[in-house]
């Protein structure tokens, strides 16, 4: 097996070693049934960190013998993704940028879609990460649903609330719109499901022409076509360019949301470009692996700074929208640094050379196994919700 294939399946190990699943199938299920109906289970894919999340959640449910529907949402990187780790999905409608009106005949448009996939399949729960077209589908056809969230400052739609929400314990129950009967907990952060199966591969800093000598950061633009973007993370991300550049032997790795953005990325900084300063890579490559071969990480929010959290990278976060609790949670537990003006560029950011272990920390983290058991207590009615003490 090439070492880029076992990297791809790194993510997909079961907990038990040396076992690797088959790239899961368009409504697959690996296990036989004994006369009893096999209970079914939709996953939409709506955003690109959706892919890595799910690939240990598909692979669990898959051995406890549940038929899956997959679809995906053509966003951001996610088909990129889907091609990385060779998972096939129904790839259906795309996204139209930031205009308000825009997203909801986008996602209309997409349940409009997705309803013949949904009826045909007949799923007993549908699961996504915010995916709003499958709730209306769902909502349409009486399918019950479970939407996963980890940022709870996202907007809400009365109408197109989902049965049951998912969320880290560290998310107060007053902050979901879902009331606590209907409201699920796990322990940790998503990027807990995923992030220790890791198992590193230094060639990716070779693939992007980095030498042993040079200090990297990997850095993620803000997402300026989101929701919640505020503008003063465009000028955090701008001066901390202009401070990274001031440096000797700096690589700075730097991963665009989309086409649009990366070109505009070339476009400006193509003077960082030409001297070897930013690279911008060509094709998707695995994030979880680039971000462990980093010195540190500089993020416009979002999931790339907490998988930094969860593999123990120093990490700062140049967010400026609502800081949500989780990522609260890791400044005040010293796993993330809020850059919050540009003061804290030159004064907060550690340009040093980060002393990582041989490997990701494999101890045991429950959030997979809590999460699986919540959507299994869904189907059997047994659900009961698990509420820390606070």
């Amino acid at each position: 097996m090439s070492t880029n294939l076992k990297q791809k399946l790194a993510i997909l190990e079961s907990a038990h070693a040396g076992s690797a699943e088959a790239p899961v199938r368009l409504h697959d299920s690996n296990l036989p049934t004994s006369g009893a109906r096999t209970q079914k289970i939709w996953i939409d894919l709506d955003n690109s960190p959706h892919v890595p999340l799910f690939l240990p959640i598909i692979e669990e449910l898959r051995n406890r013998g549940f038929e899956l529907l997959l679809t995906a949402r053509n966003m951001y990187q996610v088909c990129e993704l889907l091609d990385f780790f060779e998972l096939r999905c129904k790839v259906v409608g795309g996204h139209y940028g930031k205009n308000k009106a825009l997203k909801v005949l986008a996602n209309i448009s997409r349940a409009v879609q997705l309803v013949p996939i949904a009826a045909k399949f007949h799923p007993d729960l549908a699961i996504s990460h915010g995916s709003r077209a499958q709730v209306l589908v769902c909502k349409a056809l009486g399918i019950q649903t479970l939407v996963m969230h980890d940022y709870e400052h996202s907007i809400r739609t009365s109408f197109l609330e989902p049965n049951w929400i998912l969320t880290p314990e560290v998310i107060p129950d007053k902050s979901m719109s879902r009331g606590r009967a209907r409201t699920l907990k796990y322990p940790g952060l998503k990027e807990d499901v995923y992030a220790p199966r890791l198992r590193p591969d230094a060639s990716v800093l070779s693939e992007l022409g980095i030498s042993s000598d040079d200090l990297v950061v990997t850095l993620r633009p803000p997402a300026t076509e989101a929701h919640y973007h505020n503008p003063e993370s465009d000028t955090l991300f701008a001066a901390t360019l202009r401070m990274l550049e001031k440096q000797p032997h700096i690589r700075v790795v730097t991963l665009p949301r989309n086409a649009r953005q990366k070109k505009q990325l070339q476009e400006k900084f193509a003077g960082e470009i030409s001297s070897g300063l930013m690279i911008i890579p060509d094709t998707a490559l695995d994030g979880l692996n680039l971000i462990w071969f980093s010195d540190l990480v500089i993020s416009g929010g979002g999931t790339m700074n907490r998988e930094a959290a969860a593999l123990g990278v120093p990490v700062y976060s140049i967010f400026r929208g609502k800081i949500g609790a989780v990522d609260q949670w890791l400044a005040d537990h010293g796993r993330l640094t809020l850059i919050e003006k540009v003061e804290d560029i030159e004064t907060k950011i550690l340009l040093t050379r980060w002393n990582r272990p041989a490997r990701p920390d494999c101890a045991s983290r429950p959030a997979l196994q809590s999460i699986v058991d919540s959507f299994i207590s869904i189907l059997d009615g047994k659900c009961q919700t698990h509420h820390s003490a606070r």
